[in-house]
Formats: C-alpha cells, sequence, structure tokens
C-alpha cells in the first residue's frame, strides 16, 4: 500500500475508533443521565403516562387526574379549590414544569423516587400498572379556608398557621391567586392562562407566594422580639416594672425624636403597658441600649437571616448588621430595614407561645406508597430556643393583655379561650407615600393550657382609607378566624 493510502486507511480507522468511544460512552456512561434529562421527550411522555398521586389534607386528596383526547401525554393533572391551595401544591404542567410542593415530591407523586423500588417490581410481577404515591401534608382545611377567605375580602396579602408544640404548618394562604389546574396541560388555553399570570401581564403578581417569598417590614409585630431580647438580655426583668423611657426620646448619635402614634402613655412606661399601645420610644430606646449586635443575636434565634425550608423554600427574613444607633432604634420596632416573611413572623409568634422553643415548620407530614404504605414520616425537630420559659410566659402574659385591653381587642374569642397578640401598621413606599400594611400575630391558648396554633397575618389593602388601615381592623379578624377553625376542627 503507498503512503497517501495508508494515512487515509489510519485516518479513517481512528474516525471508526472514535465513534465506537463516542457510542460506548453515549450508551453506558451517559445512558441514566439522558434517560432523565428533562429535554428528553420520552421521560415528558413517561411523566404523564400514568396517574400521578395526590396531595392530601385531612386525609381527603386536594388534587386529581383526567385522561387526555389528543398529544402525547395521557393524563394530566387537575385541582380542587386551586387558587386556595396553590400557595401549598404550586403546579405541574405538561408545558411549563413544576414548583413548590408538585416539584420537590416530584418522584413520590410519579412513582419514580427509588424508594418505591420494592413497590413497584411487585406491580410490575402481578401485571399491575405502575402509580405514584401520595403526599400527606399537615394543612388543616378549615384553617386554610378561613385564611383564604378572609384575604379574599380585604385584597392583597398572606397568612400562616403553626402548631407551637411540633412546628406543623396548619394553614397557608396567599391572595391574589391562581388556579393551577389551568396551566395543568399543553394546549392553547393553557398557553393563554400562563400568559395572563406573568407579572408582566398581571401586576397583581397572582404566582407569588406572599406567605413564603415576600418580605414586608413587620412593623410593630416586631417589638414582641424587642422585648424578647430585652428580658433575654436581662435589660428588664419584669413585664410590670418601669422602664428607662423618656419622652419626648432622641434618638441616639442624632437630634432627632423618634416619634408615637398619637398622644399614648408612653414616659418610662413598663413593658407591659409599652406593648398595650405599642410604644415606638421604649423599643426603640431598648434596640439602641442593647446594640445591633445583641439585637442581630435574638433576631437570629427567631430564624431571621435564614432562608427556611419547609421543604418550600421561604424567603430569608432581614435584620441587619453594622447600623448606626439610630437606625438600631428603627429597626427594633420595624422599620428602617427590617423585613420579614408572613412565615417567619409565624415562628415569632409560635415560639413565644410554647414557652420559648421554636420548633422547625414543615408541611410535608408523610410520603405514601400507592397502597398508602409510609414511606417517610416527617417528626417534629426544635430549631431554636430564642428565650427561656420564665421569660416566654412573661412575653405571654403582655401578648395577652394586648389582646384583652390593649390594640387586639378584635382578635379575642370568649370562652375559655385565651389569646395572646400583637398589632403592626408597617410603613410602605417612598417616604411612606403608599398605604401601609396591616400586621397581627397571635396565639391561641385553651383552658387546659394547651396552645395549639399561632399565626400571623398581613394585610396589603390598596383601596382602604389610609386612617382606617390598621392590624387592629384588617388583619385580627382574620387572624381570630383561623383560630376558631383550628380550635373547632379539633373538638
Amino acid at each position: 500500500m503507498n503512503k497517501p493510502l495508508r494515512r487515509i486507511a489510519i485516518f479513517c480507522g481512528l474516525l471508526v475508533m472514535a465513534l465506537l468511544i463516542r457510542d460506548n460512552w453515549l450508551q453506558y456512561v451517559k445512558a441514566d443521565e439522558l434517560r432523565t434529562d428533562s429535554d428528553n421527550r420520552r421521560v415528558a411522555i413517561e411523566r404523564y403516562a400514568t396517574p400521578r398521586g395526590d396531595i392530601i389534607v385531612d386525609g381527603k386528596a386536594i388534587t386529581g387526574h383526567t385522561e387526555t383526547t389528543s398529544g402525547d401525554f395521557k393524563f394530566k393533572r387537575t385541582y380542587k379549590d386551586g387558587a386556595m391551595w396553590a400557595p401549598v401544591t404550586g403546579f405541574v404542567s405538561q408545558a411549563y414544569g413544576a414548583n413548590q410542593l408538585e416539584n420537590l415530591e416530584d418522584g413520590i407523586l410519579t412513582g419514580n423516587d427509588d424508594r418505591l423500588f420494592f413497590r413497584n417490581t411487585l406491580d410490575m410481577i402481578t401485571g399491575k400498572p405502575k402509580e405514584g404515591g401520595n403526599v400527606v401534608t399537615t394543612l388543616n382545611a378549615a384553617a386554610q379556608k378561613a385564611a383564604y377567605d378572609g384575604l379574599k375580602e380585604r385584597g392583597k396579602g398572606a397568612v400562616v398557621a403553626l402548631e407551637p408544640s411540633t412546628g406543623k404548618i396548619l394553614a397557608m394562604a396567599s391572595y391574589p391567586s391562581y388556579d393551577p389546574g389551568t396551566i395543568a396541560g399543553g394546549g392553547e388555553s393553557d398557553e393563554k392562562a400562563w400568559k395572563a399570570l406573568d407579572k408582566k401581564n398581571n401586576p397583581a403578581d397572582p404566582m407569588l407566594n406572599r406567605a413564603l417569598r415576600e418580605v414586608y417590614p413587620p412593623g410593630s409585630t416586631f417589638k414582641v422580639v424587642t422585648a424578647a431580647a430585652a428580658l433575654e438580655n436581662g435589660l428588664y426583668d419584669d413585664a410590670d416594672e418601669k422602664t428607662d423611657s423618656p419622652l419626648p426620646w432622641v434618638m441616639t448619635g442624632t437630634t432627632t425624636e423618634l416619634k408615637n402614634e398619637g398622644n399614648i402613655p408612653c414616659k418610662n412606661a413598663t413593658l407591659r403597658e409599652a406593648l398595650r399601645v405599642s410604644c415606638n420610644t421604649v423599643f426603640g430606646k431598648i434596640g439602641a441600649d442593647l446594640k445591633n449586635e445583641k439585637m442581630l443575636e435574638e433576631a437570629k434565634k427567631f430564624g431571621f437571616t435564614e432562608e427556611q425550608f419547609t421543604p418550600v423554600r421561604s424567603s430569608a427574613s432581614v435584620f441587619s448588621d453594622n447600623m448606626e444607633p439610630s437606625q438600631v432604634a428603627l429597626s427594633s420596632i420595624g422599620q428602617f430595614n427590617t423585613a420579614a416573611t408572613p412565615l417567619q413572623m409565624a415562628m415569632v409568634a409560635s415560639a413565644v407561645a410554647n414557652d420559648g422553643t421554636l420548633m422547625k415548620p414543615y408541611m410535608v407530614d408523610e410520603l405514601q406508597a400507592s397502597n398508602v404504605d409510609v414511606i417517610e414520616k416527617t417528626d417534629p425537630e426544635e430549631y431554636s430556643r430564642p428565650l427561656s420559659a420564665k421569660n416566654a410566659q412573661i412575653l405571654q402574659s403582655m401578648m395577652e393583655t394586648v389582646v384583652e385591653k390593649g390594640t387586639g381587642k378584635t382578635a379575642q374569642i370568649g370562652g375559655d379561650v385565651t389569646v395572646g397578640g400583637k398589632t403592626g401598621t408597617a410603613q410602605h413606599g417612598e417616604n411612606n407615600s403608599k398605604n401601609p400594611y396591616a400586621w397581627f400575630i397571635s396565639y391561641a391558648k385553651l383552658g387546659d393550657g394547651s396552645k395549639p396554633v399561632a399565626v400571623a397575618v398581613v394585610v396589603e389593602d390598596e383601596n382602604a382609607v389610609r386612617e382606617n388601615i390598621s392590624g387592629s381592623g384588617l388583619a385580627a379578624p382574620i387572624a381570630k378566624s383561623v383560630m376558631e377553625a383550628v380550635i373547632n376542627s379539633n373538638k
């Protein structure tokens, strides 16, 4: 063979060898990755080839499925009261993917999770079609309905309710919302619905989970954290001890007075009285006296500065470091750069109610196989201890005074139920130009001493008369109805 032919033969041989190596690489090394790649059409076809498992509330499915009449996908997701449950379920769509529980627990719901291998193998042997498993939530249907209906009457906002002793999420509502069923398919109507939900086309942003992903200035509800910091750091030891709170009070390092709302008795007020009438001067000075480091430390114990995973991710709430004393004062009354999710403020109320122990919030109680065998169960887990049992009980007595004799009277339930709470009206917009946010955080205590529920409510009522906006008027009645729903469902 002459030299040119030999070179061509060697080159062709190298090409064949490269092709064989590449073929083996794809078939053996990359096989699993390609098989499960989301861009692989067969993956999507398989995903919708069998009925999807359900998301369960109070023993009943809030999801379902239906057979499609065209296309490659045999089944698509359906939802019951979809808009009410969207902040819990999220969506799963043939065209737009999935989010929240539908995404995080997709393996269980489709039946593809490795923990279902034995079940799937047994079904294959017996000839039974593969089925998805179920996600059993901690949610309380009555509480969720009370939360959603309350928000719907007032406009934008969110509600989170927790069981203080365990951290179970009992309600998580956000308004405005959307029906995930309208985008579950891949047709023209789904595309139209998807575009209508886009924030660019819908400024109300109905797909935003305000309970977990929106951070708001918490206003005076943050004074509960400041009171906890004062007690934990020994600045004051008793709810009825007079504080060192002159009136007027000029913020440290400035010539600016910190104002109170109206003519309220704040001069050297006790912690109880200061919380009852919501004194800015008292709690602002507490923050300045404790300084940034101690205030930040206490806020972190309640969960501030960290994302929470329920398992759906919640945005981190904000309390800054490296602040000037005046900025610490403003932050200690829930202004300046302080910001919190409704989940975070429910955690604050829950920790106080649970005698100082904060439990990690969660919304998935069990994962089940299609035959309802339990694959995984969530055990309650302690998150932190923001304050001692003694100080928590002092703070409980202060919050109960707020509802009995102070700004939170609209949350009173009656009978053998005692409610502790704190109202808040948070500034909104540049130079406080927009309607403020109305807040209320609370817990309910029964005659036997148990505290079955803690709630946080925030309302963004853009249409309300500014002078009529208050935590007591807008948010507290929603919290009351949610607490009543939980109490009545436990009877």
